[in-house]
């Protein structure tokens, strides 16, 4: 017999199984003797009380054993001498792609610009050694996507877009935990990531599929409006319709199909800090206790939003017992990012504090509308993709299609000029900051390449700066002790999402003038995190094997 129940119970009772048994005897009225399995199906933590509850669903084997395993399986045949299509980019959108490209009898085949999952590693350790960023491997290019190191965090918002539990599923049948099941707020963790990424690209190869690293697509073959494949810097030319997953940080990608009149539209953004907080004090304050998290919690998690001046003021990817990195994929360059082990057991917690901003507050911003060597460089940027382009139409593209893109830029090359030309990060005390006070120092923090101290109150433009000024002595007076000097912001956080949108068609997800373009995935503006682009791969995916049926 199989029976389920809702339980809210003690943290201690929760992560005992024995216990957990012995409190199903006494409450529900069973017998530990018949009680031959437990099954958690879903998990979440209650602590808006002194006393912290855990809320469960658990499912209960009575005189009898699973006879499922706890995750559903994909059946993936083989695909050799089916009709291809052109993966680009190898991250969640990529990779789900290509997996579902396989299920519905497609061949798929990838290009990523960077390295596999293993070999990025050593480019990212040299961002911290050295201070040097592989412009083709870092956090953001390379197999694995901006996800791979920089977190796994699987929560989303986007439950109306796809099958997220089909997502979850093939995550565990390539090595994830089952947990990430359960969770309410499911996590995979930067140092198991890498395998199951690994895992995923081997049952593409043993399908049929093929996985090409460090190969960029440096431009897409067109005829008569349809894609008819891509070309590469090896020297390579792939045919087939085309999925573009190229992610948020792939530049050259947009500035190409902006000079070469594929159609795009500037997105807003939201731009902001790392703020970080010693682990300890955030679990004091998340869990009503001088203490911490005590044996039985994990690290606490917070979420803060606010309006301030018409704008939103939000907490984003937070990261509970994790790390900043150095997420810059370019030359003049400093971006940070979070991530967390899966132990989420390091001495700090961080997430992104971010002002949504729109384009238009964007486009006549002094950051980048004095620096005429910046345009000059973009323009040069621009003819190099499209030679025969006129000066009319190179500012058509400044003002009206690539002006985020610029900002972004310019905003993280402010802050590596502010970091000393190098991946050290200029930060400020997050107290210091709201009182417009240079922070004379600094407390430890986990950005290993190190910080500089900054007055990111006078450099950041305004809208930006105030409104987070704002915010954050709103969340300060809303969660008594997180507005304070122990905490320490860390500039700048800027790859919240891209900074364009490829239009497309909402019903076949082409291109809306190209036939064969399926923009995908966060790069293309569509998604906003590993499982929404996951999802919205595998639509992608789904409406590429359609329109590829229709050719044959």
């Amino acid at each position: 017999m199989i029976q389920e129940y809702q339980l809210r119970i003690l943290p201690e009772i929760a992560a005992n199984e024995q216990l957990l048994k012995e409190y199903l005897v006494k409450e529900k009225g069973l017998n530990l003797r018949n009680i031959t399995a437990t099954r958690i199906l879903k998990r979440s933590i209650d602590a808006r009380q002194r006393t912290i509850f855990v809320n469960l669903k658990v499912r209960i084997y009575l005189n009898e054993m699973p006879t499922d395993d706890e995750y559903e399986h994909t059946i993936y045949n083989n695909v050799e001498g089916k009709p291809q299509v052109i993966v680009v980019g190898a991250g969640p959108g990529g990779l789900f792609a290509a997996l579902r490209l396989i299920e519905l009898g497609m061949r798929p085949v990838i290009v990523e610009r960077g390295k596999d999952v293993r070999e990025r590693k050593k480019d990212l350790a040299q961002i911290s050694r050295e201070h040097l960023i592989n412009p083709e491997s870092n956090y953001s290019f390379g197999e694995g996507g901006a996800g791979a190191y920089s977190d796994g965090k699987l929560y989303t918002r986007s439950k109306k877009r796809g099958n997220i539990d089909k997502i979850l599923n093939v995550f565990c049948q390539h090595g994830a935990s089952t947990a990430i099941l359960a969770d309410a707020h499911p996590h995979i963790g930067t140092d198991k990531l890498p395998r199951v990424i690994e895992n995923m690209r081997n049952t593409i190869i043993e399908c049929g599929g093929e996985v090409h690293f460090q190969t960029r697509m440096d431009a897409l073959i067109i005829e008569n409006n349809e894609v008819k494949g891509i070309e590469t810097n090896t020297g390579k030319t792939f045919l087939g319709p085309v999925i573009l997953a190229t992610g948020h940080s792939a530049r050259d990608v947009y500035r190409w199909l902006a000079a070469n009149n594929v159609t795009i539209e500037a997105k807003g953004i939201a731009v902001g800090v790392r703020l970080e907080h010693p682990a300890m004090l955030i679990d004091q304050i998340q869990y009503h206790n001088k203490n911490g998290r005590g044996k039985y919690l994990p690290a606490a998690e917070y979420s803060f939003v606010t309006q301030v001046e018409g704008r939103g003021v939000y907490s984003f990817c937070m990261c509970p017992g994790g790390f900043i990195v150095p997420a810059a994929s370019g030359p003049e360059q400093v971006v940070v990012n979070g991530m967390s082990p899966s132990n989420r057991g390091s001495r700090w917690s961080n997430s992104g504090m971010v002002v949504e901003l729109q384009p238009e507050e964007i486009v006549n911003d002094e950051l980048r509308t004095k620096n005429e060597d910046l345009t000059a460089q973009q323009d040069e940027q621009l003819l190099a993709f499209n030679p025969s382009l006129t000066n009319n139409q190179l500012s058509v593209i400044h003002s009206q299609i690539l002006p985020v893109l610029h900002f972004q830029e310019e905003l993280e090359r402010q802050c590596w000029l502010q970091g000393g030309r190098r991946q050290t990060a200029p930060a400020q005390r997050m107290l210091d900051f709201t009182r417009k006070k240079l922070s004379y120092d600094l407390p430890e923090s986990s950005y290993s390449p190190g910080l500089i101290s900054s007055p990111l109150h006078f450099w950041m433009p305004e809208f930006i700066s105030k409104r987070l000024s704002l915010g954050f002595q709103q969340f300060g007076r809303s969660s008594h002790g997180f507005l304070t000097n122990e905490a320490v912001m860390i500039g700048v956080e800027t790859r919240t999402s891209s900074p364009i949108r490829i239009v497309r068609d909402k019903e076949t997800l082409q291109h809306v003038t190209i036939r064969g373009l399926f923009p995908c995935g966060e790069g293309a503006g569509y998604a906003g995190g590993i499982v929404s682009a996951g999802v919205d791969g595998e639509r992608c995916a789904e409406a590429a094997a359609l329109y590829q049926k229709t050719k044959i």
